[in-house]
Order: C-alpha cells, then structure tokens, then sequence
C-alpha cells in the first residue's frame, strides 16, 4: 500500500515537473492542482500532460480531504463538524469541476461525492455553531458579537431556521453594529449659500457603502430619532470651518511687439513692381480675471459615551474661475494666430457663487471619502 502511495507521488512530480502545477503540488495543494488541470482541459480536452497530472493529482486530492475529515470528526475541535463538512465540500467542489469537463471524464471517468454523508453532519454542525454563538453573544463586547453572528448565520446556512437563530442572528447584528450619528452643519444663512448638495452626496456614500452588510451603520439626527435609536457609538461631525466665495483678481499685461521683414507695399522701381519689407509694430494688452473659492472642512470623530475625540482632520479645497481676453493697438500683422484669437474674445460673466461653492467642494470631497474609509477599515 506504502509503495503504492509513494509511487504515485513520484510520478506526480514527473508530471507536473512539465506543468504550472508542480508549484501547487509542493505545497500539498492538490487541490489547486486539480483545478488548474482542469481548466486546462477544458480549453483544450486532448491536453495528455494535463490529462496526466489529473489522474495523478486526484487521487492524492481525495485521500487528503478524505483524512482531514476523519481526523476532524475524531477531535476534541469547537468546529470539527463544520470543518468535516468543509473537506467533504471540497471533494464535492472536484466531482463537479470534473463532471463539468468532457476532457476531465475521460481522464477520471469515476470521480467521487459526498453529499449523501454531508446531509447527516448538517445537524450536528447548526448545533455546534449555534452553541458557539451564544457563548459569544454572552460576552457582551461588539468584536465577539460579531463572530457571534458569523456562527448564527453557519447555523441557519446548515440547517434554516435552527431553535431560534433567526432572532439570535438579528440580536448578534445589533450588538455588532457600530452606530455612528453623522451631523453635517449647515453653511450659516447670512452667506446666502448652501452644501446641501455637498451633504447630500456624503449622506449618499455612508449609506452606500455602509449597508446592511456592513458592521457600521450611520444616521442622520433625523433617522436616529426615527428609529428611536436608543444609545450611537459615535458621532462624526463634519463642517466647514472657513470659506470664501468670489474673491476677484485682475492682471494685466501689457506688450509691445514687432515683427520684421513683413510686406507693407509695393515699389517701381526701373520699371518694375517690387514688395516693400518693413518691420511692423503693435501693443497689446492682455487680461486674466481670476475668480478664486476655497474653503477647509474639518471632520471630527468623537465617543458618544465619553464625548472623546477620537480622529480629527481638516481637507482644503480650491476652485479658480478663470476669464482671459485682450485688445490691441497698432498692426495686427505684429500679432500671432493665437494672439489674434485672444484679441477676439470677451470678459466673460463668472458663475454663480453657489455653483462656485459647489466647485471647490469637489476636491474636499475626494479627500473626505479616503479619510472615513481609512478610519472606519478596521471596525
């Protein structure tokens, strides 16, 4: 039997010495190898070195799932029938890769499946992960709820609606969920401007992203009072502490340009007609009107319990409106194309201050989003 078994490692390693999968093999990854196998043969079903490495590494991919279950129902492990489940899913997860592959079937045209010995561990693992999850749920801290809640839902993934793990797995969420209150302050009505957009699109990004999935839920004062939330963790405040909307800036270059040998007649000369070459002059004067908004916001992050701070930061924003136009004296011929163009424009009217406000909210807002996600990453 030993001389069996080790025969079939040593032609193994010959055949995946000539594959991607000899890598994967080393390292006891049979199962990888399997795979990789596999998807080989499904791209080309006559591969005969993929064909050999799966008859070799399949044998040796079943026997050590096939241990590691056994030897996980005969511990003393919290989760040893979870975790034989896992193994025989594994062998399962091989019998319909190579189900699925005409090329595969060829190659192990009897490969094996546990599901009907998977159906009776069911109960057994809803039991030990449910047990697991109270225990966890008692310690009343949010790190243990919230493993206590991955155990409720292994319980209700094995077996639906296992005693009570439905009410368990919304009382686990609950305990595990970080509250946080956002409270956006209004711009002051006295600068006749608003951030409701500003506020709306960061409302619209913490409940995106923060969903019903997540371990962190934010509300606004108004959906705290709503659901009647009786204590928040956190409270996040976020504001703009300075801002400046319109400041004006004008400049003004003046120039005076030539340029030489430019025709500017005609001359007989001897009887005959000649072009006359002369240096032509002009001054021109250019105009930048600059419109410049900016303003800094600061967020803070305090405990609700102990009124801590616990992070703050502040994001600079920038906005400059920009109108050029110019006029000229002289000879346009002293003048470039792109001069001329100049020449022919404008001063343009500036946009509305709100819009303006608007503006140099954006870049603030690309430097806030970055900032809660590295806050919130490990919550």
């Amino acid at each position: 039997m030993k001389s069996a078994f080790f025969a079939s490692i040593v032609l193994a390693l010959v055949v995946f010495g000539c594959s991607s999968g000899k890598k994967a093999y080393e390292r006891g990854d049979y199962y990888g190898a399997v795979m990789k196998s596999v998807n080989r043969l499904r791209q080309n079903p006559d591969h005969s070195k993929s064909i050999e490495a799966l008859q070799s590494a399949y044998p040796l991919a079943v026997e050590f799932y096939e241990n590691e279950a056994k030897n996980e129902i005969a511990s003393n492990s919290n989760y040893k029938w979870k975790n034989a489940i896992q193994a025989y899913n594994n062998i399962n997860a091989l019998y319909e890769a190579i189900r699925q592959c005409p090329g595969c079937k060829k190659a192990v045209p009897d490969p094996k499946n546990y599901y009907s010995e998977i159906g009776p561990l069911k109960e057994k693992a809803a039991e030990e992960s449910y047990n697991a999850g109270i225990t966890l749920l008692m310690k009343g801290n949010r790190n243990d709820a919230k493993q206590a809640y991955f155990n409720f839902t292994d319980a209700q993934r094995f077996v639906p609606g296992y005693k009570d793990v439905v009410e368990y797995l919304g009382k686990a969420k609950d305990e595990a969920t970080l509250k946080v209150i956002l409270e956006q302050i209004p711009v002051p009505a006295r600068y006749n401007l608003s951030g409701g957009f500003f506020q709306d699109k960061v409302e619209e990004f913490l409940h995106n992203n923060y969903n019903e999935e997540s371990f962190i839920k934010f509300f606004t004062p108004e959906e705290a009072r709503l659901v009647n939330l009786p204590d928040a963790d956190q409270i996040m405040r976020i504001q703009f502490d300075d801002f400046s909307v319109g400041n004006s800036v004008l400049k003004e270059k003046e120039e005076t340009l030539t340029k030489d040998s430019v025709k500017v007649g005609e001359a007989k000369i001897e009887g005959k007609t000649v072009p006359v070459y002369n240096t032509v002059k002009a001054k021109l004067t250019t105009y930048r009107k600059e419109i410049i908004s900016n303003g800094l916001l600061s967020m803070i992050v305090v405990d609700a319990k102990t009124n801590g701070i616990l992070t703050t930061r502040k994001f600079n924003g920038e906005f400059v409106w920009v109108s050029q136009w110019a006029r000229f004296n002289g000879d346009e011929r002293a003048l470039t194309d792109q001069q001329i163009k100049i020449c022919q424009l404008r001063e343009q009217q500036p946009p509305h201050p709100q819009d303006m406000f608007l503006e140099f909210t954006k870049p603030i807002y690309n430097q806030l989003i970055p900032a809660v996600k590295g806050f919130y990453q490990n919550y």
